[in-house]
């Protein structure tokens, strides 16, 4: 089979996963009210089948992920909510995630990048050149830019010449914050036992921490940006020669 055949075999497969997820209305078992109106049911067979159920969830996140389908951060809750612990639930879903979404890199890697670079090569070459220089980073910031969305991220980074190890490692530092922050707060929603818990100092902190981080994410990556091109940035000459006069006394 020609690679041509192959990259239109691959598309036309997940296009077709993609539009089958929402055709038969997949996207329902998403919802909050599907798990809870199944949380018993649901309960008792992780009790059951604890590896079995550890298997579909990382299952899922990972397809989620992997074909860019919304819900993972429900999912995220309510398994922390519902099924496992905070350590499970994180744990597994990081990997999970990191997984699919190198997936997802990867098929945009080999789909597109070649013929992009052909058509445009001058505008991905300037994209290219400061992802070389600063690539790690820049994928660390759109990270934790909780209002980018992940599966344009993971797309866009496939046609750049971002390392997969270095997408992959970055990602999976890049996301654990608000992994740990959903799957929390799922959790301590687990303990509700009345509405009155909803104000709860553990939730409240929970609440506040999904509302807050990204700004102060923001707020920490300016610092660091300040910072760090303040020591990196040229010497002068001058300088230079006072650095070295310093020295000779």
């Amino acid at each position: 089979m020609k690679v041509r055949h192959l990259k239109l075999l691959i598309l036309f497969s997940l296009i077709l996963l993609i539009a089958g997820f929402y055709a038969f209305g997949l996207d329902q078992f998403l919802s909050l009210d599907y798990f809870k109106n199944q949380q018993a049911d649901l309960q008792r067979y992780v009790v059951e089948k604890p590896l079995m159920s550890m298997a579909g969830y990382f299952l899922v996140v990972f397809l989620l992920s992997a074909l860019s389908l919304p819900g993972i951060s429900i999912v995220i809750v309510v398994a922390g909510l519902t099924f496992f612990n905070f350590w499970t639930t994180l744990i597994v879903a990081s990997f999970a995630d990191t997984l699919g979404s190198t997936a997802a890199f990867l098929t945009s890697r080999y789909l597109f990048a070649q013929s992009l670079h052909s058509k445009y090569p001058d505008q991905l070459s300037v994209i290219n050149l400061g992802i070389e220089q600063d690539g790690g980073f820049y994928l660390f910031s759109l990270r934790l830019m909780f209002f980018f969305p992940c599966f344009l991220i993971n797309l866009l980074m496939g046609l750049t010449t971002l390392r997969t190890l270095t997408f992959y490692w970055v990602t999976q530092v890049g996301k654990l914050p608000y992994k740990a922050i959903f799957t929390y707060t799922g959790a301590e929603l687990g303990k509700m036992s009345s509405p009155v818990d909803l104000l709860s100092p553990q939730l409240v902190l929970g609440f506040t921490m999904i509302g807050f981080f990204p700004l102060l994410s923001k707020k920490a990556l300016q610092w660091y940006k300040q910072n760090h091109s303040h020591r990196d940035r040229d010497i002068s000459p001058e300088e230079e020669k006072t650095l070295a006069g310093e020295i000779r006394d």
